[in-house]
């Protein structure tokens, strides 16, 4: 695990390192959101052309994905600073250099590979870290994440409010990015040693990696509700509610904040049983969902978005939590590429979908349709992650509650 500890009377080590990975993670995706616009801008892209540029940041992002696992177990999770480095570095690149939709097209594709390298690499961080500590790191990391997204977002707006422009606000972010990568990168924690150990499995034909791709697409529906209302949160207070843009800004606001205090507060506590997380949450994240989309007020809205953000915010983290906590070191790489990358399809395709249903049945009716997915993340969830077989006995109940 990475060598930077807290220590406390009980001597329980600490590891600082996945919240270091997550909050440089989190400047670059909230510095992003708040400077797409003025990429479009300076590269002179329609709406269009931006949307269709987007979609290389997936391109990129599944193949990485699915091939850092490999590297992680190779060469340890200290991999994750070089990660963040290069991941800073296609946004400085993008910034300096995307001046027509083929430059921004080909920076989206470096972003997209990067992104989704440092993505699994800091999530098998995250989860060496809960398997030393038998803490919910996984979750509060992800706690870090959202946090530093409202961070990044905020910083980045205050910088160009001051007439910053996008290489300097970019540059700003490599900076920090830098700074925690190397410390990773420096301090982090190599190989596990030894020959890779097989990736555990259960049942008659399940064998290898088939069982995480199981739980990779339970997890993407958690994914996909959650990014539902990420991305579709300003549009509906917009378009439904008659809101101005500055306003309608709450939504993604709203959602992030109260996902980000969900994840602390969780993170905080390993009695609360992960089953009732993952089914709790849930269903919470379809009672909020269904509000939104009868929501008659702004006020009404926005408390439909905190609630669906509860819900939603605990249900990746918990899954994989819970999937990954028996796997050995030699192979939690590739069990996290697994995982993530399948996982993946869900936030890429979670906003595409409730563009094709608002299409057809309207933006409230799509809603619902994203109540469905929570409702199916309900039924599917507990029973998933028993497909991994378990390598040992079961830790203390006070430990990461089973």
């Amino acid at each position: 695990m990475v060598r930077l500890y807290l220590c406390n009377d009980t001597q329980m080590r600490f590891p600082l390192g996945p919240y270091v990975a997550f909050a440089a993670f989190g400047v670059f995706w909230g510095t992003w959101g708040a400077m797409l616009p003025a990429l479009r801008d300076a590269a002179g892209l329609t709406d269009a052309q931006l949307g269709v540029a987007l979609l290389c940041v997936g391109v990129g992002a599944l193949p990485a994905m699915l091939l850092t696992g490999r590297a992680v177990d190779r060469f340890g999770v200290r991999v994750t600073g070089l990660l963040l480095v290069l991941l800073s570095g296609s946004g400085m690149l993008i910034a300096w250099h995307g001046r027509d939709f083929m430059t921004v097209a080909v920076g989206m594709l470096l972003v997209g590979a990067t992104s989704g390298a440092a993505d699994v690499a800091a999530n098998a961080l995250a989860a060496l870290g809960e398997a030393r500590s038998r803490r919910r790191v996984i979750t509060l990391a992800h706690g870090v994440f959202s946090s530093c997204v409202v961070v990044g977002s905020l910083g980045s707006g205050a910088l160009r409010a001051a007439a910053a422009d996008v290489v300097l606000v970019f540059a700003v972010a490599a900076v920090v990015m830098v700074t925690a990568g190397l410390s990773i990168l420096l301090l982090g924690e190599g190989p596990a040693g030894g020959r890779a150990a097989r990736l555990p499995s259960k049942g008659r034909g399940a064998s290898g990696a088939w069982p995480f791709v199981v739980v990779g697409l339970v997890g993407a529906l958690g994914f996909a509700t959650e990014n539902a209302h990420q991305s579709w949160g300003a549009v509906f207070l917009e378009d439904e509610l008659a809101v101005t843009g500055g306003l309608a800004a709450l939504a993604p606001a709203t959602f992030a904040v109260f996902s980000a205090v969900t994840r602390f507060a969780v993170g905080a506590s390993t009695r609360i049983p992960a089953s009732l997380l993952l089914s709790g949450g849930a269903v919470t994240a379809a009672v909020g969902t269904v509000l939104l989309a009868v929501a008659p007020s702004v006020s009404v809205a926005l408390v439909a978005l905190a609630v669906a953000a509860v819900g939603s915010s605990v249900l990746f983290p918990t899954l994989f939590s819970r999937s990954l906590r028996d796997v050995p070191d030699a192979s939690r790489g590739r069990a996290t590429s697994m995982i993530g990358t399948t996982a993946y399809l869900g936030f890429v395709m979670g906003p595409a979908y409730v563009g094709l249903l608002a299409g057809a049945v309207g933006l409230r009716g799509a809603m619902t349709g994203v109540a469905v997915l929570a409702v199916a993340f309900a039924a599917l969830a507990p029973s998933t992650t028993r497909v991994v077989r378990p390598t040992r006995g079961p830790t203390r109940r006070d430990d990461l509650s089973r």
